[in-house]
């Protein structure tokens, strides 16, 4: 509506002028065009507090349009998937960096409005800081106070705009909103990273090899069975020997990840993850990083680190439970294989952003796991081809993005109504489900979807006390349109969104892997292990695979997607045979000892109410299923 407004009193301003001057309208200015979805979503509920101070301070991102156009990058990100035929860092640059006419364009506009600009090196995005009122001139918008959702923010009351001669270069603009745009970690563990948890030591080594039957509990208690069957204590958590037998089983001979290097992004930077998977691998059966094969890339300051809670700060020692499951995970499957870990300065979108340029533009890794996102696919459309064009980018080069797909299930319990989460949710990435996954020494024995419900001990008997726990991420994006790859594999998607997921491996925290970690107990800085999950295990996981399947091919694989949807062969469809109702979990109530005695929950598989489901084919719990030996041939 105000960029109707606008446009209808320029028209009339001008037929006025011309009717005065006897001017023609031909020779009136092009009116601003509005630069997409830079208007904020939550406008439509959030309270107008007034202008903002002319003199308040804003800083705000341009990002900037490959050359030549986000289509012809897309175009350009197939081709070379198909083929596998890549272009350097240096040659991306040199073909699709913003010109620097463009550049200089841009310059001039914001500048000449008053704003203080910095431009990227590779032209990816201008930087400018000023005040309100040259904001306001800039972007043809009134920048005000408001209220939404509990926050105090500034923002502009409507869509910025670009003036015509510059629009086609702007894909986004982000800060004109000082709503915090952050992500979290899709890791599920009973207690805070930062603060100590240990496992009781009540459960199987394997799946299904102790019950009540063979081991009692150690306060006596009783437990009953479930629905008539006696269930198996939870595995006390996979290492990495176990899940390379279950998923690995069958692989060529020498496929370890040798010559690969695996990327990590998160945000932050544990002080002792090196040491920390060291330790872990040593104590179980597996080697430690050799020299220089673990190396991390780190900004030069962490930022909005004060706080777990705040909505506004990020938490950093709760990013560090996250960084050690990726980095133990993804060793774990690829045990030769290079890791470089990308640290965000902190878990803002625009720094998570910036680990994909330093990966992008490094070259050095070719596979990137991500186990991070937000709730629901519609709250970034600011930067949403920001996002893509940094995923496009690493396809051009060969590089590979995967993402988890989130662990609340369809989300209807935490947004009112089915969505996905982005970024598992864009097509150019592959986005990673989970299972709740029995693995004994044949082999994985029994898989099905993750999507817990709680039980508890009352009367004597297991009574649910919480329907909807945790679960697989997965469904039909509301905002990203069914990409031609899952149309062609026949992929039904009831309301025509982008499909989820695209693949699935373990997740389940029930059935999660045993991770090594220093953390706070009491004060004091300890390593000990835990069982962990969430699709946070299940996107390292699959990564470390597909290290496997680069090392085979000889080279970079680009866009997953296309080639796993013409071909799944390389997965096992997941139906749900083969694996109990759900494990009994045995925890301490304090989560560190027996000090305050135990706790006994049934968490089921698969039995949550959710719009998800199993079944034959590709289906949206699981997508095509689990990796398994076949997706380790090599590609051409």
């Amino acid at each position: 509506m105000r960029k109707h407004f606008l446009g209808v009193s320029m028209v009339v301003v001008a037929a006025v002028v011309a009717a005065v001057t006897g001017a023609g309208a031909a020779n009136a200015a092009p009116a601003p065009e509005p630069i997409p979805n830079s208007s904020p979503g939550w406008l439509t509920h959030g309270k107008n507090l007034g202008a903002a101070s002319p003199n308040a301070r804003v800083s705000a991102r341009v990002y900037l349009a490959p050359e030549g156009g986000l289509k012809a990058l897309q175009a350009a990100a197939t081709a070379a998937s198909s083929s596998h035929h890549f272009l350097t860092p240096s040659q991306y640059h040199a073909q699709f960096d913003a010109t620097a006419a463009t550049v200089g364009a841009v310059d001039k506009w914001l500048a000449g409005s008053g704003l203080s600009v910095k431009v990227d090196a590779n032209h990816r995005f201008v930087d400018v800081t000023g005040n309100v009122r040259a904001a306001d001139k800039a972007f043809g918008v009134t920048i005000a106070n408001f209220s939404h959702d509990g926050l105090s923010v500034q923002a502009p009351t409507g869509a910025a705009t670009a003036p015509a001669s510059v629009a086609a270069s702007i894909i986004a603009v982000s800060g004109l909103d000082t709503t915090a745009s952050i992500v979290e970690p899709k890791t599920q563990k009973p207690s805070p990273p930062s603060a100590g948890f240990r496992n009781a030591p009540v459960c199987s080594h394997w799946y299904g090899d102790q019950n009540p039957t063979t081991l009692a509990t150690p306060d006596g208690t009783v437990l009953p069975q479930f629905d008539g069957d006696t269930l198996p204590y939870a595995p006390c958590g996979y290492t990495g020997p176990q899940l390379r037998n279950a998923y690995e089983a069958g692989a060529a001979a020498g496929l370890d990840g040798r010559g690969v290097t695996v990327a990590i992004t998160d945000a932050y930077a544990s002080p002792t993850v090196e040491a920390d998977a060291n330790r872990y691998a040593a104590d179980n059966g597996d080697q430690p990083f050799a020299k220089g094969q673990f190396t991390q890339s780190l900004p030069l300051a962490f930022t909005q680190v004060n706080s777990n809670n705040s909505p506004k700060q990020c938490g950093a020692s709760g990013w560090y439970g996250e960084e050690t499951l990726d980095v133990e995970a993804v060793h774990a499957m690829a045990p030769a294989a290079n890791i470089r870990y990308y640290a965000g300065a902190s878990c803002q979108d625009r720094d998570l952003l910036d680990t994909f340029s330093r990966i992008n533009d490094e070259g050095v890794a070719t596979i990137v796991t991500n186990s991070w996102g937000g709730l629901g696919d519609v709250v970034k459309p600011a930067l949403l081809q920001a996002y893509e064009t940094a995923f496009l980018q690493g396809a051009v080069e060969g590089i590979s993005y995967v993402f988890s797909s989130g662990d609340g299930g369809d989300e209807a319990a935490a947004l009112g109504t089915p969505q996905t989460d982005y970024p598992a949710s864009d097509p150019y990435v592959t986005g990673v489900g989970g299972t709740s996954t029995a693995i004994e020494p044949t082999g994985i024995t029994g898989e099905t979807g993750w999507q817990t419900t709680k039980y508890g001990l009352a009367s004597g008997a297991w009574a649910p006390t919480v329907p909807f726990l945790y679960g697989g991420g997965g469904g039909y994006s509301s905002n990203i349109a069914e990409p031609d790859y899952q149309v062609a594999a026949g992929i039904h998607s009831p309301n025509g969104g982008r499909a989820l997921p695209d693949v699935s491996m373990d997740a389940d925290p029930t059935t999660g892997m045993l991770v090594g970690q220093t953390q706070d107990f009491g004060g004091t800085a300890l390593y000990d292990t835990y069982r962990i999950g969430g699709t946070s295990l299940a996107s390292p996981l699959f990564a470390g695979m597909t290290a496997l399947k680069i090392q085979a091919s000889g080279h970079g694989l680009g866009l997953l997607n296309p080639a796993i949807y013409a071909n799944p062969a390389g997965f096992h469809d997941v139906t749900g045979a083969g694996i109990d109702a759900g494990n009994i979990r045995v925890d301490f109530v304090n989560g560190v000892d027996a000090s305050n005695g135990y706790t006994y929950s049934v968490r089921s598989f698969n039995t949550a109410n959710t719009t998800l489901k199993v079944g034959t084919g590709w289906d949206s719990e699981t997508g095509w299923g689990s990796a398994r030996a076949g997706w380790l041939t090599p590609a051409p």
